[in-house]
Parts: structure tokens; sequence; C-alpha cells
């Protein structure tokens, strides 16, 4: 039986399986608005240890009972990601994280099951980062090294989360509006 099936696939969205979330925390699910100091802190740390791309080797768990993608959702998702490949989803109560490959960048979006898209998160590299928002963190921070930098869109909002290094010191900067703001400032221990 379809319903069943762990890989079972929504009609009509070929490549497109529902997961299971009961193994995320709840945060991931909080309005993005609410990023503090200490989320960004954790990002860098997290970033540093497991390297950016240590989201995309966590397997999937797969869902044992009938479920479905709402139709809502994967159609706000090809019109706002048409590039997207590798798409895994995992419902988290009356929304829909998913995760996703597009431009060589690992992505993630939050949806609502009436396929408003909450928020939108890139991760990338220095080569990801518009010139604007590099040449900001450059005019700052000239002899440091650009490690990742992530993007959340959120409605309106775009903000840039940079991680830079040099010998001594890894630092934590936040851009949106033109406008820099360091959030983190740690020594490296030797």
């Amino acid at each position: 039986m379809a319903g069943n099936d762990p890989g079972h696939k929504p009609p009509g969205h070929p490549g497109i399986a529902l997961q299971n979330t009961s193994f995320l925390h709840p945060k991931i699910a909080m309005n993005m608005s609410t990023i503090n100091k200490a989320l960004a802190g954790s990002l860098l740390l997290l970033s540093l240890h497991f390297g950016a791309k240590c989201q995309q080797n966590l397997p999937p768990v797969t869902v044992t009972a009938a479920t479905n993608v709402e139709k809502a959702v994967t159609s706000s998702f090809d019109r706002n990601f048409p590039d997207a490949l590798d798409a895994e989803w995992y419902r988290m109560s009356k929304k829909y994280l998913v995760r996703f490959m597009m431009t060589d960048q690992q992505n993630s979006a939050l949806i609502k099951k009436n396929g408003q898209i909450v928020y939108h998160i890139g991760y990338g590299y220095e080569k990801d980062l518009p010139s604007d928002v590099r040449m900001i963190v450059r005019t700052h921070y000239p002899d440091f090294s650009i490690t990742t930098a992530i993007t959340v869109q959120e409605q309106d909002r775009k903000i840039w989360v940079v991680n830079l290094q040099d010998k001594k010191k890894l630092i934590l900067v936040r851009i949106e509006g033109g406008e820099l703001e360091e959030v983190g400032n740690y020594n490296k221990t030797m």
C-alpha cells in the first residue's frame, strides 16, 4: 500500500518524499525574527566544528504512516524555488520544512500549510555573498577570511550571517539593510 511505503511521494510531485520530524528540536520552527546573539554564536561554533556541509550528511528519518505534503505547499515551493533539487520534506506541526540543493548550495525553507513561506535559509561561502555585502564585510575586517555566509530571508527581510576568522580570532557578523553588527567575537585557543 502506497500510504505505508516509507518512500511514499505525493501524486504529481516526483522526487518529493515526506520525512518525520519528531527528532528535530522545536526551536527550529521558531520565527526567524527572534534570532538573537546566542543563536548566532551557536551557528558560528557549530559551523566551525562540523563544517557547513554537516546538514547534508544527516540521514532522513522515514515516515511509516500515510502522509502527504499539501498541494498549496508544493505549489509554493515549485513557484519560489524552480531550480531546487533533491528536496526532502519534514512535517513540523502545521508547517513543512524542506531541505534542498539549489545553485550548489544547501538550502532550507519553512512553509505553512497554505503555501506561505515563513523563512528561507541558504548556506554558502564568500563566493555566494553579493558584492555590496562582501564590500561591507571586507571594509570592517580586511585581514579576516570569510569561512561561511548564510542568508536568512523572512518576509521582506534579508539577513546575512557571516563567519570570519584569522590566526587568533573567530568573528560572527550580521548584515541587514547595509548595516553590519558584530554578534560574536571569540579567541582561538592555541
